[in-house]
């Protein structure tokens, strides 16, 4: 990896713009580098060390002109050049192989500061969010002389930028009282400066629990501060006021478990004024009432904690949640955001790994493409495994995308040969099976698609149909037809302005207007392929995953249900849906070899609502092979159209296109006689 890193720093020096973009691009999508290369591509002046003395990286010899003193200084050249975007690409591979070495992060540190002086706004931007990767990943370990620079940026007149610079303070550690106050103070500065960004709370909130001794000293300064204020009372509708209760009452919720941080009772008896404020800097997962119970309890105000709540802070049946378990439920959430917030990190970065692999399909480098899509599909699984809701939904979805996509860069490798019989008769037919399979699923099997995923998934149907056209080599009434309908509906999601046509879509819409008979179309068929772009949506609202699991108590291959050979039995299945309502048409699918029985499932009775239904149901296998025992595989399928079908709680199966709900369930039989 080494060696590679040298090509691309050689590159990154190349006359040509474009070349030195991706060359910077590519440079921080290493996965392994070594810190003596590392640290010489931030230093101009060589670095001198053993591993330089040599010719040889890893066992490997290098050629002459890719010695590690090629690397020297690479970054501090890439942002000072003289295009923006080679900048931005420079900053952007600097956050990102910090992960690397803790020096290097700390020197990377030094330029991407610098960084921070740019004219250009992008590359601020984006400096910013090489350090919010960078604090996010526990890389980022702000130092005393970067102070200065980073509390400007709490004022700047950019919301976005200042913005960006909130959540990294709320993300990084302060190793200095002095610096802590200072950062307390600058976004004290921003909320009066700006007391619509209300959020600031909310960051307030995450610096003080990342820091509780800090923040018990401030608790404790701010406690004799209200006690010698006049009548016992202080002005709390003064941001500085605010920013310090809630700063304070976060300090419990520390990671300091070791330290003994006594927060005054008066400071919790004075934030009850600002519940509204705690409960947002908390989110939605603590439930205002658990919150109030917690900060009466703490101020010593056990009155509020087992009788009715009055009006004056909202209404309650009643607010019996002990401290300790509100305390552990805002800890866990505070957690459950930092790990929302890495999950949303990795996604990021996976979509653009997937962009540039597209951009690698683009120049034919189809083999790498294909590799990295696959590495990035087993990434998304593993964060669907661990990830719920609206989170865990994305990701599936995400995975079933590039799927897609996948499948696509198989059949554009087959077409650019200009000859499927290479793979086989079939190989491209059987491909864009798949491809329709795997865009029904996108389009079905999520609920709360909103305007952009519905897009994409659209701009997948045209070119699914486009890939039809050229197998097929002519016009078919069916495909064309198919394709006038998707246009028409992608122009319906594009009229409001909240999504845009693609160059894409348009071009194809442009070839119908021309002639539509489609000759057009097919004579810039290829011209079309090559418009498609991938660019995945980040925004996935409150997108639900429609699924299913079926189950069969008590069956294994070492304990097979009991049947007579020829005779009809009944398998008890118990059921779980996910996000089905009242129109959803599902079918059990069995089959014995080829042999395959429908049966259509009720679920009228099931218990539940339409996030989650459970139920069973006993389904009759009609005819039992003549056999000493076989395997049932069952699953569940899902109409893809919801009119009215004639087949309608009968066995005839589905009577338009389905997608596959459930996984695979293998049901194990032996005959009576054989046991």
């Amino acid at each position: 990896m080494d060696l590679i890193f040298l090509q691309l720093s050689s590159m990154a020096r190349d006359m040509c713009t474009k070349v030195r973009i991706e060359a910077f691009g590519t440079l921080g999508k290493m996965q392994q580098v070594s810190e003596d290369v590392l640290l010489q591509s931030l230093s101009k002046k060589v670095i001198k060390t053993d591993t330089m003395s040599g010719c040889i990286i890893n066992g490997q010899k290098l050629p002459p002109k890719l010695k590690i003193p090629c690397a020297a200084g690479i970054f501090a050249h890439g942002i000072e050049d003289e295009f923006y975007q080679v900048r931005t690409a420079a900053c952007t591979s600097l956050g990102a192989l910090a992960k690397f070495s803790s020096q290097y992060a700390e020197k990377a540190l030094d330029l991407l500061m610098d960084m921070m002086n740019d004219d250009t706004e992008a590359v601020r931007l984006q400096t910013l969010q090489a350090l919010f990767h960078m604090a996010t990943y526990g890389y980022l370990s702000m130092q005393e002389k970067h102070m200065h620079m980073f509390l400007g940026l709490l004022v700047d007149a950019n919301a976005s930028i200042r913005n960006a610079a909130h959540k990294i303070l709320g993300l990084v550690n302060l190793p200095k009282l002095q610096m802590f106050k200072s950062a307390l103070d600058g976004l004290i500065t921003s909320l009066e400066k700006n007391p619509e960004e209300q959020d600031i709370y909310g960051i307030l909130f995450s610096i003080g629990k990342n820091h509780g001794s800090f923040s018990a000293n401030i608790a404790k300064h701010l406690a004799k501060e209200i006690t010698m204020a006049s009548d016992g009372e202080l002005i709390l509708d003064k941001p500085r006021i605010k920013a310090l209760l809630i700063v304070s009452i976060s300090a419990p919720f520390s990671d300091d478990k070791h330290k003994k941080l006594d927060i005054p009772s008066i400071i919790f008896s004075h934030a009850i004024s600002l519940l509204e404020k705690v409960s947002s800097a908390l989110g939605e997962e603590v439930n205002q009432d658990s919150i109030l119970s917690y900060l009466c309890h703490k101020g010593g105000m056990p009155f509020w904690g087992n009788r009715p709540i009055s009006t004056e802070f909202g209404e309650s049946e009643s607010c019996k949640v002990e401290t300790v378990e509100v305390g552990v439920k805002i800890e866990n959430t505070a957690k459950a955001a930092k790990y929302l917030d890495r999950v949303l990190q990795s996604m990021e970065s996976i979509l653009q790994t997937v962009e540039g692999a597209w951009t690698m399909k683009m120049s034919s480098d189809i083999f790498e493409a294909k590799t990295i899509l696959r590495t990035c599909k087993e990434e998304l699984k593993v964060l669907t495994e661990n990830s719920s809701g609206s989170i865990g939904a994305f990701s599936s979805f995400l995975c079933d995308y590039l799927h897609a996509i996948h499948l696509i860069v198989e059949i554009w490798q087959l077409i650019k040969l200009d000859n499927s019989y290479t793979f086989g008769l079939t190989s491209l037919a059987i491909l864009l099976e798949k491809l329709n399979i795997s865009i029904r699923r996108l389009e079905y099997c999520y609920a709360g698609l909103n305007g952009e995923l519905e897009v994409q998934v659209l701009e997948l149907s045209l070119l699914a149909n486009l890939f039809g056209l050229s197998k097929i080599g002519a016009c078919s009434k069916v495909v064309l037809g198919e394709l006038l309908w998707i246009i028409s509906r992608l122009e319906g999601l594009c009229a409001d302005g909240s999504c845009e046509l693609s160059d894409f879509s348009r071009e194809i819409k442009k070839a119908f207007d021309a002639n539509p008979i489609g000759d057009t179309l097919i004579g810039n068929i290829h011209t079309l392929f090559e418009l498609f772009r991938v660019k995945p949506t980040r925004d996935f609202g409150m997108l639900k995953e429609i699924s299913a699991v079926l189950q069969v108590c008590d069956n294994s291959s070492e304990n097979p249900l009991s049947y007579i050979c020829g005779l009809p039995v009944g398998i008890s299945f118990n059921i779980s849906l996910w996000n089905i309502s009242s129109h959803h048409r599902l079918w059990f699918r069995m089959s014995v070899g080829e042999s395959v029985q429908h049966a259509f499932l009720e679920f009228s009775s099931f218990e539940g609502n339409e996030e989650l239904k459970n139920g069973s149901m006993v389904v009759p296998l009609d005819a039992t092979p003549m056999a000493h025992s076989f395997v049932l595989r069952v699953c569940l399928l899902m109409e893809c159209s919801y009119g009215i079908s004639i087949n309608q709680g009968g066995h005839g199966g589905p009577t338009d296109c389905f997608v596959q709900l459930s996984d695979e369930l293998d049901v194990y039989f032996v005959s009576t006689g054989q046991r």
